[in-house]
């Protein structure tokens, strides 16, 4: 039987969180049990209970496709 715990997230792994996309892109810094840690660009470090939140993986295409799109700055 799989561990209920158990999570398959890498440190440097990049993740958004389901239900606050506010928080824009985050990176796994630890994933101990059920436990992740990450980094997100726009909530800073988060603990998040992966038993509650299913935290959704960002494809290597996605961030390719972000590093190349346009980046745009507030005017004065």
């Amino acid at each position: 039987m799989a561990d209920a715990t158990r999570t398959d997230f890498a440190p440097g792994a990049y993740v958004r969180h389901p239900d606050r996309p506010d928080w824009g892109r985050g990176q796994v810094q630890s994933a101990v049990g059920s436990r992740v840690t990450v980094t997100f660009e726009n909530a800073g470090k988060v603990l998040v209970n992966a038993t509650l939140v299913r935290l959704e993986t960002i494809s290597d295409a996605e961030l390719d496709a972000a590093a190349a799109a346009p980046k745009y700055e507030a005017g004065p």
